[in-house]
């Protein structure tokens, strides 16, 4: 569904309207203490509270260490008192900060009552880049790290690597996800970027707007807006108003358009409104001394949680409509096509694959538009349609990533390449693509892993993936079919007999084994509604409450589709 900015909050037309410039992205910082953890001042209090356990053996004491790690409240003030004196002034906690599975500890030969030295070994699962940003990463952490006792007696810690390392349960109890929002090309619509934002911080709300200040993730710029001048200041919070500079030069409509975005970043970070602004003095919105989401509520992000889309079932290669009595074929020409092998739905366009002897095509229409083959190839991905034009993306004999781009009236279309530079390093064919809902994330299944990536699109249109990645990579290459859900983590579905349905946040900081206990491996297609998930596993078509937790939730036929094996196609 295409979001439109509301009425209520247009300028008048005597004013011009300029959209954010695209040159005006300014860098996140480089080689320093990442941007989400800088401003955090913990409750003093609470930070007694906090340092080394008296009379601890070394080896328990870097244990605590590395946990203390993990809290980085005035420049890691926790984790420094596990230092010797110099040490601690000397080491440089935001060189990196790494997360491992675990922090496993040996002492090395020639231990003695007065000094020790430890190997430190772990997996490390990911990066906790600046700026807070979750980036998944497979490899091995190792170093060693010296400890000598005290004149007081005491263990300190007198040789380590500069850079945090800490555990992933201290990541889940120190930090909370959190999400900015950036609008995407079009200007219509906002993207979330995850970021980590440790609970220690007392002013969340100026953290988060810090953040918005410095700009997206290198990761997602490529996909996103970004029209703060370089000289763009927050100056903080005064009495209940968000105080800015240097916003002079941007124009009424960017000015609205960054009022959207602070708006909608501490809403969904549960800041109550209304919200007050002012830039340079004066409104940051002109003519609204507070907003609220009442104001930007047609960019509401969370539009699609809560709508209910229609049902499609695909079976025996027709489409069918699913409804509360019974599944019927689809209207009009649509319906009488008997050889569909995907399908993707959209308010404005329709796209499916039909089998041919030796080759497969790409249909396209609508209500409105007359259906006809734009595409063809030996193979073709389930198609998937841009919510925000009548452009639908597959992939080609499996390496040829195009855009159809479908003529507002007739049957012309225009198909162009879509630049996919990732996939000579990796080699292999991509199975599954499917496109997000904000249409700037795109993921994919390559040789059963899963990876994410941004869509880029250039001045003139070209459109290209870039920052691809993998997550997921516990699941080991038993992928099989995936589809975004409303509040953009995706579902998985895979070949594993134990474990064959998975929730993977976007950022890959969290893999959610779902119920499964009557599923049989392997799902081959999933889909997500605000309200209900469905599969199609090796005997049917299931559904299942989103809500439902537990091993022993029970996956149903879909009424109307019982003893037919079938794929669930949601509209969007």
């Amino acid at each position: 569904m295409r979001h439109r900015r509301p009425r209520r909050i247009r300028l008048a037309a005597s004013l011009t309207v300029c959209a954010l410039a695209l040159g005006s992205c300014s860098s996140l910082p480089r080689n320093s203490e990442p941007s989400a953890l800088r401003p955090f001042e913990p409750i003093q209090n609470a930070q007694e509270q906090l340092g080394p356990t008296p009379d601890q053996e070394p080896d328990l004491l870097l244990r605590e260490f590395y946990a203390a790690s993990a809290r980085p409240a005035q420049a890691f003030q926790v984790a420094r008192s596990y230092l010797a004196s110099g040490v601690a002034e000397r080491w440089q906690p935001e060189k990196e900060m790494l997360v491992v599975d675990r922090v496993d500890i040996n002492t090395q030969a020639g231990a003695s009552n007065e000094e020790r030295t430890f190997d430190v070994r772990g997996s490390v699962i990911a990066r906790l880049d600046t700026g807070g940003a979750y980036r998944p990463e497979n490899g091995n952490y190792e170093a060693s790290v010296t400890m000598r006792r005290q004149e007081d007696g005491q263990w300190r810690i007198t040789g380590l690597p500069n850079g945090v390392v800490f555990e992933r349960s201290e990541l889940r109890s120190n930090f909370q996800p959190k999400k900015l929002f950036f609008f995407d090309p079009s200007g219509e619509v906002l993207v979330g970027d995850r970021r980590w934002v440790y609970e220690g911080e007392r002013a969340l709300d100026s953290a988060l707007i810090n953040l918005l200040m410095q700009g997206p993730t290198d990761r997602l710029a490529p996909g996103v807006r970004f029209g703060l001048p370089p000289e763009a200041t927050f100056l903080g919070n005064e009495d209940g108003v968000y105080k800015f500079s240097g916003l002079a030069s941007m124009s009424p409509e960017q000015r609205i358009d960054f009022s959207a975005q602070l708006v909608w970043t501490l809403a969904e970070a549960d800041i109550p409104g209304p919200y007050r602004f002012e830039a340079d003095g004066t409104p940051l919105a002109e003519g609204y001394t507070s907003l609220s989401t009442d104001d930007f509520a047609a960019l509401n992000p969370e539009l699609g949680t809560s709508s209910v889309s229609p049902l499609y079932a695909l079976a025996d290669g027709r489409l069918l409509k699913v409804s509360a009595s019974g599944a019927q074929r689809v209207e009009g020409e649509l319906g009488q096509f008997g050889d569909v092998s995907a399908a993707d739905i959209s308010d404005e366009l329709a796209a499916v694959v039909r089998r041919q002897a030796d080759h497969q095509e790409l249909w396209t229409g609508s209500s409105e538009l007359p259906w006809s083959a734009q595409l063809r190839g030996k193979t073709l991905t389930r198609p998937s349609v841009e919510n925000q034009a009548s452009a639908v993306w597959s992939v080609v004999d499996g390496r040829k990533v195009v855009r159809l781009l479908r003529a507002a009236s007739g049957s012309g279309a225009t198909v162009t390449d879509v630049a996919a530079d990732f996939l000579q390093p990796i080699d292999r064919d991509i199975s599954v693509l499917r496109l997000s809902q904000t249409g700037v994330h795109v993921a994919m299944i390559i040789d059963g892993r899963v990876y994410i990536g941004v869509v880029a699109v250039a001045t003139n249109g070209q459109r290209s993936i870039v920052g691809v990645h993998e997550i997921a990579a516990q699941l080991g290459g038993t992928a099989v079919a995936l589809d975004w859900q409303a509040d953009g983590s995706l579902l998985v579905g895979t070949s594993a007999p134990a474990s064959p349905l998975w929730r993977v946040e976007q950022d890959g900081s969290q893999l959610s084994e779902l119920p499964s206990g009557n599923v049989t491996a392997p799902v081959v297609a999933v889909a997500s509604g605000s309200t209900t998930m469905y599969l199609t596993d090796a005997i049917a078509i299931r559904h299942l409450p989103a809500s439902a937790t537990g091993e022993s939730a029970f996956w149903w036929e879909v009424p109307g589709l019982q003893g037919v094996r079938s794929v669930p196609i949601i509209a969007h």
